[in-house]
């Protein structure tokens, strides 16, 4: 059976994370560029991160829950229900 690639079906978990960073983002009023600046991270990783295009370190994880002001395990949990689900990029 041929493996499936990593973006072919992100982890609920990492929809999980895409989201809450996404939405904690905008709540700050934070662009993404902004984001990875703060976070000491580029804007582009930022980026593949709301879209589940990559996984992330728990340290990255845990610099960008600080700067969101949330607890490290808020962005693993679901997020709130009416936030619209996250789709794989390309579908």
């Amino acid at each position: 059976m041929p493996s499936k690639s990593l973006q072919s079906f992100p982890s609920s978990t990492r929809s999980h994370i895409a989201a809450n960073i996404r939405r904690r983002r905008k709540t700050k009023g934070l662009s993404q560029e902004k984001l990875g600046e703060l976070a000491e991270l580029h804007r582009t990783y930022v980026s593949q991160l709301e879209r589940c295009k990559t996984n992330i370190s728990i340290d990255s994880l845990e610099r960008i829950a600080r700067i969101l002001g949330v607890d490290t395990a808020e962005l693993l949990q679901p997020p709130p229900r009416g936030t619209a689900p996250l789709r794989p990029y390309g579908m």
